[in-house]
């Protein structure tokens, strides 16, 4: 009987001097991050914010968050019909203050020569260029014995070279002004590598290692580099991912159609890149594991890929 009592006032005593401080402080302390978010979405008002992909998925759902907290909104893509799409559902929605009508611009990432004249046209347009999100981009579902060198070219050419490309083209007027944000919208396969995904996978770690060159050359600048990793989010990836003779896979993988929603996403990246987060992860736990597996026990990670890949299943 008394040692029940004992643990009844231990389980108290605990309540009563750990708990109710412990939550009492993680409150105050979301509270304080939600306040000093807000502020700093608040200078994003009539900065100049440059995306790619912004015809659909995680760059359209950015581009409503950015719109909606005052920003100028340059919405690039090769679909100029669903760029106009876009902008005329951002042109219709009734925000608190006056907003710059959204620019939209033609873009083809695998197009590396056109770069200088996209950025002129934005400095045309726009004067200059705050925040260079880089997000558009093509995945892969097929193995390496069946995928052609044609589709890794196509892809790299996209994800990686296109980035790094238009990135180079916006950086020498930041420099000049030594203001600017440049934001890489990369993935979990940036950070691990999985079955059936290599071509994707290898150009999203060329854009990791790049981004890190940058960062440490930027920083006399003044200028920002981000890497925001995320995973399974619901767009159409995996239904516009190419197979490895480099047709469209055309089908809705389980995982990302149980993903997060792209406004959810949008919402988290808006504040990453506010707060200037020089590398975030946005996923669920499976790929959480696969991160944390990959870095502190390799061998069980690469025993958990080779059983991945005897298996027709898909994570």
């Amino acid at each position: 009987m008394n040692f029940r009592y004992s643990n009844i006032n231990s389980v108290g005593w605990y309540l009563k001097y750990v708990g109710l401080p412990l939550t009492l402080c993680i409150t105050i302390h979301t509270l304080i991050s939600r306040l000093s978010n807000k502020r700093r979405r608040a200078a994003l008002q009539k900065k100049v914010v440059v995306i790619t992909g912004a015809s659909s998925g995680i760059g359209e759902a950015l581009a409503h968050s950015f719109y909606e907290q005052g920003s100028t909104v340059v919405l690039a893509a090769r679909r100029k019909t669903e760029l106009d799409r876009v902008k005329k559902e951002l042109m219709s929605k009734k925000v608190p203050f006056q907003v710059q009508e959204p620019v939209v611009l033609e873009l083809d990432l695998s197009n590396l020569d056109n770069m200088g004249l996209f950025v002129k046209q934005v400095y045309e347009s726009c004067g200059h260029i705050d925040i260079l999100i880089n997000n558009g981009g093509i995945s892969h579902r097929a193995s390496i014995l069946d995928t052609d060198i044609k589709v890794y070219k196509q892809i790299m050419d996209v994800n990686y070279f296109g980035s790094v490309a238009l990135t180079q083209a916006a950086l020498p007027k930041m420099v000049e002004r030594r203001i600017g944000h440049i934001v890489f919208i990369s993935s979990v396969q940036g950070l691990i590598a999985i079955p059936r995904r290599s071509a994707y996978a290898a150009s999203k770690h060329a854009i990791q290692a790049f981004a890190d060159s940058l960062r440490a050359e930027m920083h006399k600048y003044c200028i920002d580099v981000s890497v925001i990793s995320p995973g399974y989010v619901k767009t159409a990836v995996s239904l516009n991912a190419l197979t490895g003779s480099g047709s469209v896979h055309g089908v809705m993988d389980e995982s990302t159609a149980a993903g997060f929603t792209p406004e959810y996403a949008a919402e988290k990246f808006l504040d990453m890149i506010v707060n200037k987060e020089k590398e975030s992860v946005l996923s669920q736990l499976t790929p959480n594991i696969a991160i944390y597996l990959r870095h502190h026990l390799p061998s069980l990670y690469f025993f958990v890929m080779a059983k991945r890949a005897s298996s027709t299943n898909e994570i």
